[in-house]
């Protein structure tokens, strides 16, 4: 077991605003632009390093493929190829995980619409903190979910504008009021 643990510091998806007033030790303006991603949002550390995610992979792409196209950029702690289970073939992605972030940003930057087996691929960070403005999860952006229509189904029935159940107490106690 490890004495001590690397702890990264905090990121501010701003950046440094080029004072001195550096609270809590916030990256540079330099770093906070290679943790950004093709789409602005920020890129975040596992765990472990930093993991990208390469799309568009071909299908008959083995390790050995992904291995020498990435391992240029640095020591590839950990490869994941994904094999569809009916055909064997890949299902279309890799996740690759670098220990540095200088590592990572390099893939994403070298090999970003290149082409891999005659197919062009593309390449980024696959753990990132949505874009200011953009909103999360939270704030309503992100995710396919909803549909927020006219859902009368069985289980979906129209509200009025009183609750569903009265206890009956309280019936009683507003009907006194009256």
């Amino acid at each position: 077991m490890a004495d001590e643990m690397e702890l990264d510091e905090p990121v501010s998806p701003q950046g440094s605003t080029g004072n001195n007033n550096n609270i809590l030790g916030a990256p540079s303006g330099a770093k906070v632009a290679a943790m950004q991603t093709h789409t602005k949002a920020t890129a975040v550390r596992s765990i472990e390093g930093w993991i990208i995610m390469v799309t568009n992979v071909h299908e008959e792409a083995d390790e050995e493929a992904i291995q020498d196209k990435f391992g240029d950029f640095g020591e590839i702690k950990n490869l994941h190829l994904n094999l569809d289970r009916r055909s064997g073939y890949v299902k279309g992605y890799a996740l690759i995980e670098y220990s540095t972030l200088e590592e990572a940003r390099a893939a994403i930057d070298s090999a970003h619409n290149t082409k891999l087996l005659d197919q062009t691929i593309q390449v980024d960070f696959a753990f990132v903190r949505p874009p200011p403005g953009k909103g999360g999860a939270r704030s309503g952006g992100g995710g396919g979910g909803g549909g927020g229509g006219n859902n009368r189904g069985p289980n979906n029935r129209a509200r009025s504008g009183r609750s569903r159940s009265r206890s009956p107490g309280v019936a009683a106690a507003k009907e006194d009021d009256l």
